[in-house]
């Protein structure tokens, strides 16, 4: 069976899909555009947007994203063995977990409202984070975590048997 077929490459396709739509959004706010950027970064960051925060936050979680393509596509591979294969799964795992803690992590942080008068969390921008980002987070955590759980596994054919990846 081709690989672009396996049912375990659709997690790596899922978390590739994550990744790039995750990219273009931040590489979209880096060149100007303001669409959901204060409820995402906050009114101050998205009003000011002071240089470090376009280099680092934005071009810079931008390429982050783009770059965890390559892990995420070369997790729908077939896995190849030694070293190369420990790293790919590794670092499909190091990407899930990363994103399911900032995922989950801010979820709780902005429920239990640990920050007090310490940071400056506005309404509209802590609904948008619980709705809307956090989830994306923990999904794109998910969809990398099942890639790399299932990296180099054989799937099951629709007559049953097992076929080698």
């Amino acid at each position: 069976m081709e690989t672009g077929s396996k049912p375990t490459a659709v997690y790596g396709r899922a978390a590739s899909l994550w990744a790039v739509a995750f990219a273009a959004l931040h590489f979209y706010w880096a060149l100007g555009g303001d669409r959901g950027l204060s409820v995402s970064a906050g009114e101050a960051l998205a009003a000011e947007r002071p240089q470090w925060f376009v280099v680092f936050g934005l071009w810079g979680v931008g390429l982050l994203c783009l770059a965890a393509t390559l892990p995420a596509w070369l997790l729908t591979r077939p896995r190849p063995g030694g070293v190369p294969g420990l790293l790919i799964g590794s670092a499909g795992w190091g990407i899930g977990i990363l994103l399911l803690t900032r995922g989950i992590g801010i979820e709780v942080l902005l429920l239990a409202d640990t920050s007090g008068d310490v940071v400056s969390v506005s309404p509209e921008q802590r609904a948008w984070s619980l709705a809307l980002w956090n989830p994306w987070f923990a999904l794109g955590g998910l969809a990398f975590g099942l890639a790399a759980l299932r990296y180099g596994k054989p799937h099951h054919d629709k007559v049953g048997s097992c076929a080698p990846t």
